[in-house]
């Protein structure tokens, strides 16, 4: 398997892992051809240098994994980065295979090399199996966390 930079010919697969959910079928629109909003979003995250959207590629050309890694600059912590980490998704086909933990490990090899001093993440209270999985890599319910949709 391989752990590559995602091109714009891997959105379709991209977008499919994101809605192949109970959550993500609620809030995203996977068709083909892809929407627009994907590829704007796609060139956008792709042409900034602080993003890093990565796919797990299998022997058979399969896209079978995705996650997006941000880095953010910031004041606290003495100008410190931290590392965002967002939308990880393993196909439903090949999850419980240690494929999310060898994600989640680059995730974090790439931000100590970047000079990240935390990775952090939010998913859903709802994902149960999600919040028990990053448990077990040792990430820590540290802070409470917001949001306001628009």
């Amino acid at each position: 398997m391989q752990l590559r930079k995602a091109k714009r010919g891997d959105l379709r697969y991209i977008v499919e892992m994101l809605a192949d959910d109970d959550l993500g079928s609620t809030r995203e629109d996977f068709r083909f051809p892809v929407p627009a909003s994907y590829m704007d979003a796609f060139e956008n995250i792709n042409l900034d240098p602080n993003q890093e959207l990565m796919v797990v590629e299998n022997m058979k050309g399969e896209i079978i994994g995705t996650m997006q890694l941000t880095f953010i600059q910031y004041l606290t912590y003495q100008g410190g980065i931290r590392a965002q980490l967002e939308a990880v998704r393993i196909h439903k086909n090949h999850r419980g295979t240690g494929l999310g933990t060898e994600m989640i490990k680059w995730a974090i090899s790439k931000a100590r090399k970047k000079g990240a001093h935390v990775v952090q993440l939010t998913t859903d209270k709802k994902r149960l199996d999600a919040l028990r999985f990053y448990r077990d890599l040792g990430f820590v319910d540290s802070h409470e966390g917001m949001k306001l949709h628009l």
